[in-house]
């Protein structure tokens, strides 16, 4: 997985006070659990853009002025309610043997049959929670929807991969391509004209009998 580096300084002091005067200096007060103790830390607000404003995935190099360099995945960020400023971002630490939980994003790879014979193709779990090691989480989790006709369904265990384990029952429907309304509508329609055809023609028949 890809990885964004962010520069920061130690915080000596978390108080409300400091914690102000950081905001208004631009920066943001962060947190980096997982290891033995917190580590506090602020960091330029625009240093997460990359990180926080993205359909992508990445882990964080977070590079401190002590000269540490601690991995990370960002695990929780607030926001101002009315601003959408940034107002705090928590992380937790990376360990090569450590398994951590993580949202992938799913890829759609080819085109469903389905959909080209006018079907709808429906994609309820754009992501996916995963466990691996650091090593081994991936950018995207690629499903082929290349043979998918109208009513087909990819679940979440045509994506398994020896190098993760997906946190999703294995009933759990990725995409799949269902009928679209229109389609039901007209054959609904084509049906009820031939049924009412056809009780014209009983009716006539009927009259013609007794005449």
């Amino acid at each position: 997985m890809k990885s964004i580096t962010i520069n920061g300084s130690k915080r000596e002091s978390v108080g409300k006070v400091a914690t102000k005067a950081l905001r208004n200096a631009g920066k943001v007060p962060c947190v980096i659990y997982g290891g033995d103790n917190p580590i506090h830390f602020a960091a330029e607000e625009l240093a997460f853009s990359k990180l926080v404003y993205t359909p992508n995935v990445y882990t964080a190099m977070i590079e401190l002025e002590s000269g540490e360099k601690l991995p990370a995945i960002l695990q929780d960020i607030q926001f101002h309610p009315v601003t959408d400023k940034i107002l705090h971002v928590d992380f937790y630490q990376l360990f090569d043997d450590k398994e951590i939980m993580m949202e992938i994003p799913v890829k759609l790879l080819g085109t469903a049959p389905g959909i080209i014979s006018g079907g709808i193709l429906r994609f309820p779990n754009r992501k996916l929670k995963i466990k691996a090691l650091p090593a081994n989480l991936p950018d995207f989790i690629n499903a082929d929807i290349s043979k998918l006709k109208i009513g087909d369904k990819v679940y979440v265990t045509e994506l398994e991969n020896d190098k993760f384990t997906i946190l999703h029952p294995d009933n759990t429907v990725v995409a799949q391509v269902r009928m679209a309304r229109a389609a039901v509508v007209v054959e609904d329609e084509d049906e009820e004209e031939g049924e009412s055809e056809g009780g014209a023609v009983e009716e006539a028949t009927a009259t013609d009998a007794q005449e």
